[in-house]
């Protein structure tokens, strides 16, 4: 791979140091140049640009591949190199979404859409396509991913059945379980409300687990003032999908439980828990009255997502992957810039994919407009901004009295 960069003039310090950090990290498999394309015109002109004494880019190139990063307006950042880097040199992987009964969309731009995720797909050289299995029968042959993003209505058996033939193959499946309705005591839920939102217990039970018809709950660490929207940062060793996170937090999630009856050649591992223990539980009752019943509720750390593996065997050919979780909300337009959901979301479909490298995720888009601090965090800042004026007039007075 080479690295060519046009730059007018005397080149940043920052930019050569870039560069030979690319050269050093790769063992010598990435070559660096800087052009100065006013007086190298000839050379530039190999790369077909207008020569354009204001404009500064790199050409990554790799065989046949190329791609192009402006920095004209602003410093050439390593998420931007690297993102054009894993662009050229990785196979495009292909991410289908199901559709057909009321999933989030790829295509909505609102706070309940996909395209921010859509598009940091895109950064990662992956595409992201619908597909209606009530008309195509089964999975598409390139599909990397099948991912399940929300649906509020039921999946027919022939789809269900399309799905468990995709992951016997060898498939890869990401599931995202929508919450269950809840009301209030004066509201009962109908049967369509009940219904709303389905499990897929269908098609998970057949991999070893279970999602419950519940809502987890965590009274010290939760996003906003939402005790239903538990942020954690309690995640299990999985280097590929967890690693160097920070808080994510999810909207109503339930909980997921182990079948005891299950293959096995079925590899179950909790990914995501609740942060805290005897504060937090899966709550039964559907009518928001939030009061832990030792009968009927599961007391926490509560699973909010898992990851199963089935190896190989003569009958599937291939490993099968997939990933639940039970929310679908932390990933839409809305939430997905928040905390470190991104990258969650991100590592999941890189790991589906057999992609067992970095993700990327451009660090300016990276913000928290709403949900800047978690219950326990604001806590704790309180705790400090009251102590701190404390702690100084008795230091004072000490002092004073020494005197």
């Amino acid at each position: 791979m080479k690295l060519s960069a046009l730059y007018v003039g005397i080149p940043p310090t920052y930019l050569q140091d870039l560069f030979k950090e690319y050269e050093r990290a790769s063992n010598g498999k990435i070559k660096t140049e800087i052009i100065d394309p006013i007086e190298q015109i000839g050379y530039a002109a190999q790369f077909g640009n207008v020569i354009n004494s204001k404009e500064n880019k790199v050409i990554v190139c790799s065989g046949k591949e190329r791609r192009d990063v402006d920095f004209t307006n602003e410093p050439l950042s390593e998420e931007q190199l690297t993102n054009a880097v894993v662009r050229v040199v990785r196979e495009e992987r292909r991410a289908y979404f199901l559709t057909g009964h009321g999933e989030y969309s790829l295509t909505d731009e609102g706070d309940q859409g996909l395209t921010k995720l859509s598009k940091s797909l895109a950064d990662n050289n992956m595409s992201s396509r619908e597909v209606l299995l009530c008309i195509e029968d089964k999975v598409p042959q390139d599909c990397d991913v099948l991912i399940i993003a929300g649906p509020h209505n039921e999946l027919t058996g022939k789809e269900e059945e399309a799905i468990v033939q995709y992951l016997k193959q060898g498939g890869a499946a990401l599931f995202l379980v929508e919450n269950v309705v809840v009301t209030t005591p004066d509201k009962p839920l109908t049967q369509d409300q009940i219904h709303k939102n389905p499990s897929l217990n269908t098609i998970l039970n057949q991999w070893g687990v279970n999602v419950e018809e519940d809502v987890v709950v965590d009274l010290v660490n939760h996003a906003g003032n939402d005790v239903g929207c538990p942020a954690t940062r309690n995640y299990a060793g999985h280097k590929a999908l967890t690693e160097g996170l920070d808080y994510t937090f999810y909207v109503r999630p339930r909980s997921i439980t182990v079948l005891k009856e299950r293959r096995p050649t079925i590899n179950l591992a909790r990914i995501v828990m609740t942060a805290s223990g005897d504060k937090s539980w899966a709550e039964t009752d559907r009518t928001l009255k939030v009061d832990f019943d030792p009968k009927l509720d599961t007391m926490g750390p509560v699973s909010l997502a898992f990851v199963i593996m089935e190896e190989k065997t003569a009958v599937m050919p291939t490993d099968t992957r997939i990933i639940v979780f039970t929310d679908a909300d932390f990933l839409t337009n809305i939430y997905i810039d928040q905390y470190s959901n991104s990258r969650m979301g991100l590592n999941a479909i890189n790991w589906l994919s057999e992609i067992e490298a970095r993700v990327f995720v451009d660090s300016k888009e990276i913000k928290v407009e709403r949900l800047d601090l978690t219950s326990k965090q604001r806590r704790q800042v309180a705790a400090i901004l009251f102590l701190m004026p404390l702690v100084i007039v008795v230091g004072g007075i000490i002092v004073l009295m020494k005197r």
